[in-house]
């Protein structure tokens, strides 16, 4: 983990409340796909933890949804101005797992992460399959990305107005390797109970302090509490317990 300045350089919107932003700074922490950065916002006591999207030498690209003040202020920042970051936080994802054919399965905001390891695993040769799941047509973002990456891409809706009707796990192809999966828990649920295979997933919390002090995160596991945002946020398959 690391602390520092970093200018924004884009911030931009996608869709009606989804925004990228391109931050300058000392990238230096970061070590893999899945990591996070948590962002000091002004007048706001807590951070704001965003996962990391992409990274390209001294570039960070993150993408975060409106949902609060904090995000709202964030969408105000014009290139120029510069935020107080820690960064290289969490442990990201293995790669080293993924088998030819990894399957990445991304729901809304837990689509970003899942572009930075789309990019690796190409880089690696692997031959690799996107699930884009989100709500409706003008939700859905990033599908040109990862086709220009040379992933194969699959979106589903759940109204059906866009690519697939349904949900990620309609839309699963069945010769993949190993998974790797974010997005909201209830999709969570649904990837782990319709995989056949191992694989990793990255999990949302709320956060207080973002780099394991305030044991606020926790999620119970096989071996025991572990604190999402250090710990995590990524957990495998196999050691999660799911809590009602």
């Amino acid at each position: 983990m690391k602390q520092g300045v970093f200018t924004v350089r884009e911030n931009i919107p996608l869709t009606d409340s989804v925004y990228r932003m391109k931050l300058e700074g000392d990238t230096s922490s970061f070590t893999n796909a899945g990591q996070f950065l948590n962002i000091r916002i002004d007048g706001l006591y807590l951070r704001r933890p965003i996962s990391l999207c992409d990274l390209e030498d001294r570039i960070i690209t993150i993408i975060y949804k409106v949902v609060g003040k904090g995000t709202e202020d964030l969408s105000k920042m014009t290139p120029g101005k510069t935020l107080d970051i820690l960064t290289g936080l969490g442990n990201g994802y293995d790669l080293s797992l993924s088998g030819s054919h990894p399957l990445l399965l991304g729901g809304g905001v837990g689509v970003p992460p899942l572009y930075y390891l789309a990019k690796k695993l190409i880089e690696d040769g692997k031959r690799v399959s996107v699930v884009l799941g989100f709500n409706t047509q003008n939700e859905v973002f990033y599908e040109k990305e990862f086709r220009a990456l040379g992933a194969d891409v699959i979106v589903t809706t759940v109204d059906g107005s866009y690519g697939k009707k349904g949900f990620v796990t309609d839309a699963m192809p069945h010769d993949y390797t190993y998974f790797y999966t974010c997005g909201p828990e209830p999709m969570l649920k649904a990837v782990y109970r319709s995989t056949v295979t191992e694989g990793q997933f990255s999990f949302e919390k709320r956060m207080g302090c973002g780099f394991g002090a305030c044991m606020g995160c926790s999620c119970k596991t096989i071996t025991g509490y572990k604190r999402i945002c250090k710990d995590g946020p990524v957990l495998k398959k196999e050691e999660i317990l799911w809590e009602n």
